[in-house]
């Protein structure tokens, strides 16, 4: 898929993505979503469908809290607070115990719930403020909502396809 240049680029490209992540984890049976056979997102690491999809809902969160942070003034720390960008493995381990408690029909419902948001900013969004300036160094908004919603549901997909083609899960 191109890289989204307008709004309405940018809603398709995160309504697509997340409809057939969405269609494909709706196929994983709760028993199995548990078991941590998939690639981590740390390398030679494995997680969970669940670690999976609590790494989707963080991603999302994160998006949420950076335009709510700008857009009232307030200082955001990338990619979070105690984090540095070359330390994503470490956060991917953090979004993973947000949500270790949690079962997976409600990982699911949550992760619903976070992408309908992601939807409702874009849809508050025109052109010029999600792509005309840059919003963070060198990105513009719209690029950086990509960058952590359609794009990281296009990755969870392809290695949850994989996963379910080598558990033999239809």
């Amino acid at each position: 898929m191109a890289v989204p240049q307008t709004r309405q680029e940018l809603l398709h490209a995160i309504r697509t993505t997340y409809q057939k992540l969405a269609a494909d984890l709706a196929g994983v049976p709760p028993q199995r979503a548990q078991v941590a056979t998939l690639e981590g997102h740390m390398q030679g690491s494995r997680m969970s469908v669940i670690d999976l999809v609590a790494y989707l809902i963080g991603w999302n969160l994160l998006v949420l809290k950076w335009h709510d942070a700008k857009s009232h003034g307030r200082p955001v720390d990338f990619p979070e607070t105690g984090y540095k960008w070359n330390e994503l493995g470490r956060l991917a381990q953090k979004f993973y115990a947000d949500h270790r408690d949690e079962n997976y029909p409600r990982l699911l419902e949550r992760l619903e719930q976070v992408h309908a948001r992601i939807v409702e900013l874009v849809e508050g969004e025109d052109d010029a403020s999600l792509y005309g300036k840059p919003w963070y160094e060198k990105y513009t908004l719209g690029r950086m909502i990509q960058f952590n919603t359609s794009s990281p549901y296009a990755n969870a997909r392809s290695r949850l396809r994989k996963w379910k083609k080598e558990s033999g899960i239809n």
